[in-house]
């Protein structure tokens, strides 16, 4: 991978970053960008979403390491495949959500960007030729299982999967965010090399980060019959963020030693 596209990936990751910070602080031109009405708890999600996909654009693009982009592809794929379709049945039912065309043209511009991408990164043969740990290539598993499962049923508009209201239409779009993670695991169970995981496993930090004191601080109100799925979530966010910290900075065979 040349400099040039190792330079235009940090500057993507970097400009989901600054998106990231924008929902965060729930600038207007930012927010607005998400079609629907959010809640804060909503917008701090979002922000996490950005930073689970920024950070692993990053360090791809610092580190070189070009296969490892192939995943991240699948993910996004079939995540804007899904929130591409969506939305454009909104328009298609009525004309009027003119940001509902404009949300879901935008969406299949991404897929597009994503097949080209899954067919450039998967020329290059990974430079790390060390083998994902068992217990990273198990989590996953888990993990796939776990996305699937809650990606599903909120795709469906299940009720109540999320620990605080959500409208059904934004249920489906987040349902298909789960769903194309899901995919990022099983391509990496498949192809257990390691850098098939160190991206998953710092998008994965990052999304820890954002999320684990928000969602501590919502127990004080979330809802009767949403506890045990905020609970559930806040266990899975403490697992997966010691995961990530161990494999990534602890453990003597696979911990960062630089950026390469």
């Amino acid at each position: 991978m040349n400099q040039y596209t190792r330079s235009a990936l940090v500057i993507a990751g970097g400009l989901g970053l600054l998106l990231m910070v924008g929902f965060l602080l729930e600038l207007p031109f930012v927010t607005n960008l998400f079609p629907w009405q959010s809640s804060r708890l909503s917008n701090i999600f979002i922000a996490s979403i950005l930073a689970a996909s920024s950070i692993p654009v990053i360090w791809i693009g610092l580190s070189g390491e070009a296969a490892a982009a192939v995943g991240g592809a699948l993910d996004f794929g079939l995540m804007y495949t899904g929130i591409g379709v969506f939305t454009l049945q909104l328009y298609a039912q009525d004309s009027s959500r003119v940001p509902m065309l404009i949300f879901g043209l935008g969406s299949f511009a991404s897929v597009a960007l994503c097949i080209f991408l899954f067919f450039w990164a998967r020329r290059f043969p990974f430079r790390d030729q060390r083998a994902m740990p068992r217990v990273v290539r198990l989590s996953f598993a888990v993990f796939a299982l776990v996305l699937i499962g809650v990606g599903g049923a909120m795709a469906l508009k299940t009720p109540n999967i999320f620990p605080w209201a959500i409208s059904a239409e934004v249920s489906v779009i987040y349902g298909w965010i789960f769903l194309g993670a899901a995919c990022y695991f099983l391509y990496a169970i498949f192809n257990p090399q390691w850098d098939n995981a160190r991206g998953q496993l710092l998008g994965f930090l990052a999304y820890d980060l954002v999320l684990i004191i928000p969602f501590l601080a919502h127990f004080a109100n979330v809802r009767p019959e949403q506890w045990f799925n905020l609970a559930f979530y806040i266990a899975v966010l403490i697992y997966s963020g010691g995961l990530a910290i161990y494999y990534l900075f602890v453990n003597p065979a696979t911990r960062f030693t630089k950026l390469d």
